[in-house]
């Protein structure tokens, strides 16, 4: 799974100036029906991508010789996302989200081709570049139709229908590119999804067109692309690769790209992040790093669990998708819980709470490297963090519109992705360094060059390394869920 992917949930303000214009009604009724089908089928496609490419990643990833390249291949997609996403906000704000979000989709299905018919593990890796290009565009225009089209009243059912979404494709997403991996070949996977741009395409833009098309204030000049946020945005993206380059060679030269990506990387976050956002400043900054710690922390985990379950415990690549199958259920059922009206005045101590559930499953994963740890203790632990995610992911996403003015909503939900995917990135990198210095590239090599269980050069420390690093990340994301109430 993504964070970048919506898998987001009541806010029970007053909305007395909507209801006049607004029927009482829900999602699926006649004013939203057509619009809600049409995105919440964006996210289904989504959804099938994330499941069923971790799944095929890291066969992957040995046929194209680039297990050392492991973290680059997740790390490349938040990385270009995190342009895109700056480019949808201004686009979406500028002339409304329907342009963006058709070309992100676009992007997105040929990032996926791209990938499926690589030659080299770099040519995998630019596939996913541009898929990410897709996906940033995509992720915030989404926030942005939710934000125009839907009263703040039925926000979170729409909100919790994208984490319903993600059931089928965490259950059925796994058993079905596992069985085609190993019958029909990994590449099948990554070709195959495109087909499913077809129905999102067809139901979501005329959708759009009708209900959210257009500047946010039509009476307004439409204003110019902010030059000066396009140049932040491309210094973070450029920042964020040098450091990736410079966590994957670990050699003295890689010091010279990694001081150069600092440089570009602190002006940058600095000027698309709102003010307050490093020290967790209460209401909406605490609410954006939020979104960063606790997506880094738990994706750049989850992305290595497939491959350690396949190489130290000699899992197929379908057994150990599905081994996270049910954390697509209940992640879902954590932002179900907090889309209940009753529970709003307790959304921040239940954030807290699912912070601590992220913490303790992260913690708990590396058990699964001894012998005598049963398998299904991993999927345990994981659907535990998945419910905790589930909380924390669909509120902070829940506040941030809420906090947001309409002509707001396109740039701080940027921010809020920003934050998510660059965290990503970071922690990814940071994960993937440790991961190959303590000889990560060679796990799971058998004599025959297939993934097997670790027999010969098993190194379950490379994988210690990855999670115990990514918990005392999530431990500080618990104090900052103490602080996304504004004060009083």
């Amino acid at each position: 799974m993504s964070a970048l992917e919506p898998r987001d949930v009541d806010v029970t303000a007053p909305f007395t100036d909507i209801a006049v214009d607004v029927p009482a009604e829900g999602v699926l009724g006649r004013t939203h029906r057509a619009l809600s089908i049409g995105i919440v089928s964006v996210v289904l496609l989504i959804a099938f991508e994330a499941t069923a490419v971790g799944t095929a990643m890291p066969v992957a990833a040995r046929e194209l010789h680039g297990i050392p390249l492991y973290a680059f291949a997740f790390s490349a997609y938040f990385t270009t996302s995190l342009f895109a996403m700056v480019l949808s906000g201004q686009w979406a704000d500028r002339s409304g989200p329907l342009a963006p979000l058709a070309t992100g989709i676009g992007a997105f299905g040929a990032g996926l081709l791209f990938s499926g018919t690589a030659g080299s593990m770099w040519m995998f890796i630019l596939g996913r570049a541009v898929q990410g290009i897709g996906g940033g565009l995509v992720i915030v225009a989404l926030y942005v139709v939710i934000g125009r089209a839907y009263p703040e009243r039925i926000r979170p059912a729409i909100m919790a229908a994208f984490s319903a979404a993600w059931v089928v494709p965490s259950v059925v997403g796994p058993l079905a590119s596992g069985t085609v991996t190993e019958h029909l070949g990994w590449r099948w996977v990554f070709v195959g999804i495109p087909v499913l741009i077809l129905l999102p395409l067809a139901l979501a833009l005329p959708a759009i067109r009708r209900m959210a098309a257009g500047p946010s204030d039509a009476e307004s000049a439409v204003k110019p692309f902010d030059q000066r946020r396009i140049r932040l945005a491309l210094g973070i993206s450029l920042g964020a690769g040098l450091l990736q380059f410079a966590g994957q060679e670990l050699r003295w030269f890689s010091l010279l790209p990694a001081v150069v990506g600092v440089a570009l990387l602190v002006p940058a976050v600095r000027g698309l992040l709102p003010p307050g956002t490093v020290r967790a400043a209460r209401g909406l900054p605490a609410v954006i790093l939020l979104r960063g710690i606790s997506a880094g922390s738990f994706i750049a985990a989850e992305s290595f669990v497939p491959l350690m379950l396949v190489t130290q415990r000699g899992l197929s690549p379908t057994m150990a998708g599905l081994s996270l199958a049910v954390g697509g259920l209940t992640w879902a059922l954590g932002s179900y819980v907090l889309a209940r009206p009753r529970l709003e005045t307790h959304r921040e101590s239940l954030m807290v709470g699912g912070m601590v559930l992220v913490v303790l499953s992260i913690a708990a994963a590396p058990a699964v490297l001894i012998e005598s740890v049963p398998v299904w203790t991993l999927a345990a632990a994981w659907a535990v963090g998945c419910f905790g995610m589930g909380m924390v992911i669909a509120s902070t996403s829940v506040l941030l519109l809420k906090l947001s003015a309409p002509e707001e909503a396109g740039g701080n939900s940027a921010a809020l992705q920003i934050s998510d995917g660059l965290s990503n990135v970071l922690l990814l990198t940071g994960g993937g360094a440790a991961f190959a210095a303590l000889g990560g590239g060679a796990v799971g090599a058998t004599a025959h060059g297939a993934v097997g269980s670790g027999a010969a050069g098993a190194h379950p420390g490379a994988f210690t390394a990855v999670f115990l690093p990514m918990a005392a990340v999530a431990l500080v994301g618990v104090w900052v869920a103490t602080r996304v109430k504004e004060s009083s």
